[in-house]
């Protein structure tokens, strides 16, 4: 009987507490905030029914994204909240204002494969081997010592550049694929300075590639499109094992082509290391072997050289081709701009040279002109996925833990928010922005070039004297004009991505003196 008062009391005491805390558990739910606006998900498969009944995937979600009227999403792929995001400012958000949260990178079957096990840098996510390989970048291979080592091999495959588009046009001008041209100016620069050869095989007498070379572009550009795809099984791993779309076959078998090219070549040159045949270094490939750690071993194993290699190669190709095929396709329809940079050229530069790096900084309109491409016409609609390592709050939205971070280049770029009249292609709105400073990076990521914070792309130098380099060259050296059976450049993109749906043949002709055209020092490279 004496513990009933002291019952009472308890329950006196404990249930305006538990009230008070119902209330309390009541208040946080309803101020927590909610995750992005996105179409309602299934149970256990999330919106994957959707995405596969409306391929491609990026043109879903861009349509998505416009029937919402909102700049970032929550899309729910199996168990995992993908948020694509089309707004500057939250962009910024992600990755410089909360940088340390989405630095890492997601883990699928196709990352996993192309860098045999998360041994590179730009797909492996955060930890010692990702810290390890950008430190190699950073400061072994893109350092200013490292680039200015470089520069011959960038001058001389300008030159073969050149030297390939003039012998199309010496004849009273002719069709030249501009696409072909830029990628393979990609490609031959890719291996002259990986493996200080231009060609896996014989070549071209007039500059241009063999059919080795031709496989390599091909197979890289298959990896290009497949490396982030959206495939089932990155959101649903209970279904690794299947293939039901072919995509582990086709990134399989580009995957092979590219190695079946580059091993060889890396298996030789270890052995002439080892075997004291080779002794001092002439490109990347040799400074990957020479490392030591600090027993002075060697610093890189065999298949992360290999690996290494495979995603740099990769990597150097898509941005500068893309943006040339695209900004020549926008001014050949606007013939005034066009004529604006051949005459910012020939002030800077003249007509008795060809152009130079050290004529960049003074080519303002020609950068204008490739940071407005860059803007409408990325290579891709999506930058290589963030994930988060936590849970947070971005934009008063909540974002799970192992959420992927999708900034949509294109959305942020032709946002109509940020740029007047955002469709249509006028270099002069970035002299207006940026005066005489003008690069081709973007800190404010109101376009998106070399992304920002951790994970931006540690070959910003490299990539810009490329694309400016590729560009420039096509311009000062020849006149362009869309070819008489189409007046007007088609500027239709592909169904699958965003590269321009038919490539751009144009008629050119030269218009330096034809010595300028045939460099004293010529070399061959194979």
């Amino acid at each position: 009987m004496e513990s009933a008062p002291t019952f009472l009391l308890i329950l006196f005491f404990i249930i305006p507490l538990f009230i008070k805390l119902l209330k309390h558990t009541d208040s946080s739910n309803k101020s927590k905030p909610s995750l992005p606006p996105g179409p309602k998900p299934w149970p256990i498969v999330g919106n994957l029914p959707e995405m596969l009944a409306n391929k491609p995937t990026f043109r879903w979600i861009q349509n998505i994204m416009n029937d919402l009227d909102t700049e970032i999403v929550c899309i729910r792929l199996g168990n995992i909240h993908v948020i694509p995001v089309s707004s500057p400012s939250i962009a910024r958000e992600f990755l410089m204002k909360q940088d340390a949260i989405f630095a890492s990178r997601p883990l699928n079957w196709s990352s996993k494969y192309v860098s045999s096990g998360y041994l590179t840098t730009s797909v492996t996510p955060c930890g010692e081997q990702w810290k390890k390989m950008k430190r190699i970048f950073v400061e072994e291979l893109l350092s200013p010592q490292r680039h200015q080592w470089m520069h011959d091999k960038r001058g001389e495959e300008a030159d073969n550049l050149v030297r390939y588009v003039y012998n199309q046009t010496k004849n009273g001008g002719g069709l030249v694929d501009l696409r072909h041209v830029g990628q393979h100016f990609g490609g031959n620069l890719s291996r002259r300075m990986l493996f200080n050869k231009r060609y896996f095989g014989k070549g071209r007498e007039d500059g241009g590639p063999g059919p080795e070379e031709l496989d390599h572009v091909v197979a890289l550009f298959v990896v290009v499109r497949h490396l982030f795809a959206f495939p089932i099984s990155d959101y649903l791993p209970c279904l690794w094992w299947l293939d039901f779309e072919g995509h582990k076959k086709i990134l399989k078998e580009a995957t092979n082509t590219i190695r079946k090219y580059h091993d060889p070549i890396i298996d030789e040159r270890i052995h002439q290391w080892k075997n004291g045949i080779r002794t001092h270094e002439e490109d990347w490939l040799d400074i990957f072997i020479s490392l030591k750690d600090a027993n002075k071993n060697p610093l890189l194993t065999v298949e992360e050289i290999k690996s290494q290699i495979m995603e740099l190669t990769v990597g150097t190709m898509d941005n500068p081709f893309n943006n040339v095929e695209w900004v020549f396709s926008e001014m050949l329809n606007q013939p005034k701009i066009l004529q604006k940079a051949t005459q910012e050229l020939d002030r800077v530069v003249g007509n008795q040279r060809l152009v130079q790096e050290s004529d960049f900084p003074k080519l303002n309109y020609v950068k204008a002109c490739l940071r407005e491409g860059f803007r409408l016409h990325p290579i891709v609609d999506f930058n290589v996925p963030h994930v988060s390592t936590e849970d947070t709050i971005v934009a008063n939205y909540f974002i799970p833990k192992g959420s992927h971070v999708l900034i949509r280049r294109q959305g942020v770029g032709q946002n109509p928010r940020v740029w007047e009249e955002a469709l249509k292609f006028k270099p002069e709105r970035h002299l207006k922005r940026d005066g005489c400073d003008l690069t081709l990076t973007e800190p404010s990521l109101e376009l998106f070039t070399f992304g920002a914070g951790r994970r931006s792309c540690p070959a910003i130098t490299l990539g810009t004297y490329v694309t400016v380099m590729l560009f420039a060259r096509l311009v000062h050296g020849f006149t362009w004009v869309a070819p008489p059976n189409e007046p007007i450049v088609d500027l239709s993109e592909l169904e699958r991505d965003t590269s321009k749906a038919k490539p751009l043949v144009a008629f050119g002709k030269p218009r330096l003196p034809a010595e300028v055209y045939h460099p004293k020092n010529y070399k061959k490279y194979i």
